[in-house]
């Protein structure tokens, strides 16, 4: 349907999340699936005497034909967006319209279609988080030896490798990679329990509640999806919570990457950029400008992705009783724009990753300027080994660390390592060679390159 700019369009209609996204979440996808869950329901209740193989097939014959237009103007008249589905299919099928919707409430369609759609939905958020795993460890091997300066309270610090600093934004994916896939293992459907939960109107149509158990079976069979043993008229809305934290969790890390990048990418760090293409623009007033508007939208929608778990845990927690409506209109954008959020926070980030450009000029630059003060904690170690006391030598280095900084600051050359070597002090306990040696913080990154290499064999052996 094309789109109609003359009226207010969300973005997520168009500019944010994929094709395959929204069809899982569009109008169509989610009558089509209340429709399977009707001739599910009629296909089971036939082997009951309740529907005739000549109905079931004529519903069978009907099932797709989804007529939105048709149902849009029904429902105009008499408000109920379900039932003016219902009376849309059974026009279109008039031998198996009549049974059609036999026993069922409304949330016995609406909220196992729901969970089918989340399963789904899930589906397509794992094999793009997988894709970008295995990108990223692909990226990490081949800077697991890269050294650069870590920051701590934004702060030089120690070196590292940006191998090493992926594999940490590796690590916290895998981890979301897992939890999302608990989820969508444990996700249950309402099952076909009635207006309550109990059941009572298909105990009716089959001659006795000892019957429901094996027609709920049934039905899960057909679907293949488990059911709650216990639900109310809708299906514990703490599930709806489940899925959204764990979509929150991914959210959170893509959001720390994106954030440290966007530090990264600032004149005073210079080390990476993202992508940015010839004829992009990055200001319209500053013709220079090269602004990480990916990085920037990346943290934007994680933001708003990180109000959501809040709106699900009310729709949980005001579930009233047996039910309540008050989460029904939220819900017709809350887990939709989840996902949607979502699939455009994995697409960018697999954009930014694939193109991502090291700025080696800026890299050692950095490394030169900071790394000889990373490397004072190397000598302290040394000085104690060799049996100097240790809290007057950490502060004899200190003073030598905060003058050759003040230089740093005025724009001089950096004057540490002469003054180090040159400590006669020092030198009572390492020669002048040894301290010179002990300077060089290129050796100074413990077992990192190791571990970054590890953490790409383990998401290779985890995703494939």
């Amino acid at each position: 349907m094309p789109l109609d700019y003359t009226t207010y369009l969300s973005p997520f209609t168009w500019r944010y999340g994929s094709q395959e996204m929204r069809q899982v979440w569009s109008e169509v996808n989610k009558r089509r699936l209340w429709r399977q869950l009707w001739v599910a329901l009629a296909d089971v209740q036939m082997n009951y005497g309740l529907v005739s193989l000549a109905q079931f097939e004529d519903l069978r014959l009907h099932m797709s034909e989804v007529d939105v237009e048709r149902a849009l103007a029904i429902e105009a008249e008499i408000h109920h967006d379900l039932m003016a589905e219902l009376k849309t299919f059974a026009e279109q099928a008039p031998l198996g319209g009549g049974i059609l919707h036999l026993g069922a409430t409304s949330m016995d369609i609406e909220d196992n279609a729901d969970v089918l759609r989340t399963r789904k939905a899930l589906e397509l958020v794992l094999e793009r988080l997988k894709t970008l795993l295995l990108m990223l460890a692909d990226k990490i091997e081949a800077t697991a030896d890269v050294q650069v300066m870590a920051f701590t309270h934004l702060q030089p610090a120690e070196p590292t490798t940006l191998g090493y600093r992926l594999a940490q934004v590796a690590q916290d994916l895998l981890l979301d990679w897992e939890a999302l896939g608990r989820v969508q293992r444990g996700l249950k459907g309402k099952g076909f329990k009635g207006a309550v939960g109990t059941s009572a109107s298909y105990a009716e149509l089959l001659g006795g509640a000892e019957h429901l158990l094996e027609f709920e079976t049934r039905l899960s069979a057909a679907l293949g999806l488990p059911f709650y043993a216990v639900s109310t008229q809708v299906y514990p809305r703490k599930q709806d919570y489940a899925v959204l934290s764990a979509l929150t969790g991914l959210g959170g890390s893509l959001y720390k990457f994106a954030f440290d990048l966007r530090i990264l990418q600032s004149p005073a760090f210079g080390e990476l950029s993202e992508p940015f293409g010839r004829q992009q623009v990055g200001s319209s007033a500053m013709p220079f400008k090269r602004n990480p508007i990916n990085a920037e939208k990346i943290d934007s929608l994680a933001r708003a992705l990180a109000q959501m778990p809040r709106l699900a845990w009310d729709n949980a927690a005001h579930s009233l009783l047996e039910r309540t409506l008050d989460d029904s209109a939220n819900r017709r954008t809350l887990l939709p724009e989840a996902f949607l959020i979502v699939d455009e926070l994995l697409i960018t980030m697999g954009r930014i990753i694939r193109g991502l450009v090291i700025q080696q000029y800026a890299v050692e630059h950095n490394f030169m300027i900071y790394a000889p003060f990373a490397a004072v904690e190397r000598v302290l170690m040394a000085l104690g080994k060799a049996g100097a006391d240790r809290q007057a030598m950490h502060e004899r280095l200190r003073q030598h660390a905060l003058d050759a900084w003040s230089e740093v600051q005025a724009g001089r050359a950096i004057p540490l390592i002469d003054r180090i070597a040159a400590d006669l002090v020092l030198q009572t306990y390492l020669s002048e060679d040894a301290l010179r040696s002990m300077m060089d913080a290129a050796a100074h990154l413990g077992d990192a390159p190791a571990r970054a290499h590890q953490m790409a064999l383990t998401i290779r052996s985890t995703c494939s």
